[in-house]
């Protein structure tokens, strides 16, 4: 499975073809779905470019990209968009139109109780786990983890991920895992994440370079470059 996440925390500044309204979001899902990804994963952004989850701006960007393509469409839930957990959860519980999914970071503060809020009503939970938090240790020992359907490992190294990953199999929970990096660890551990059999994600928000180094032109380039990838075979040194 491969994911395309359009935009992440950046802005135009990062990279000109970042898409910031619904309309451009729904673009670039639409190319990069057409390239060959499975999954779209969106920040909403407010009209000066900040992440949010106004369930209005939040309609209006599933409404955009729901009409574009058909596979699931997930967004975030994190600080980056409301740093206050109780008002974060109380967004969440006031929007009218529902991802297909939607991450909550484990290390953020409130993340079982937006958890648990989001699964309450049908949207699928993406336990963002990040190797050097505490994020992995409060997962496996919290209750709602049995159902949660799926974890996202984010890791800074390939050795580092390979220690994270180990650390999940303590659950008794099986459940399947996204391995990803960003900006210098993105490629690496695509293609770890490849030779693992392990779900996998790339686009603007990891990083706007393709695997040679030069920028990326598109979403959709970087989806096309990902299926090009071969997996690693040894780990780096």
């Amino acid at each position: 499975m491969l994911q395309v996440c359009l935009n992440g925390g950046r802005g135009p500044g990062d990279a000109a073809a970042v898409p910031m309204s619904p309309v451009a979001m729904a673009e670039a899902a639409s190319a990069a779905v057409a390239a060959g990804a499975d999954e779209v994963h969106v920040h909403p952004k407010t009209p000066c470019g900040g992440d949010t989850l106004s369930p209005r701006v939040l309609a209006d960007t599933l409404a955009a990209i729901r009409a574009a393509v058909t596979v699931p469409v997930g967004v975030t839930t994190g600080t980056s968009a409301e740093p206050d957990p109780v008002r974060r959860l109380a967004r969440v519980r006031s929007w009218t139109v529902s991802p297909d999914r939607a991450t909550v970071a484990w290390h953020e503060p409130g993340a079982e109780a937006l958890a648990a809020a989001l699964l309450d009503r049908g949207v699928a939970v993406d336990a963002v786990l990040r190797q050097g938090t505490d994020g992995p240790a409060r997962f496996l020992r919290s209750s709602l983890a049995p159902r949660v359907p799926r974890v996202l490992a984010e890791a800074a190294s390939e050795e580092a991920a390979l220690a994270l990953l180990s650390a999940l199999t303590r659950s008794p929970h099986t459940r399947p895992v996204l391995l990803y990096g960003r900006e210098s660890a993105a490629w690496p551990l695509f293609r770890l994440a490849r030779r693992l059999g392990l779900a996998a994600r790339t686009g603007l928000e990891d990083t706007v370079l393709l695997p040679d180094g030069t920028p990326a032109g598109s979403n959709a380039q970087l989806v096309s470059a990902a299926l090009e990838e071969k997996p690693s075979a040894t780990l780096s040194a």
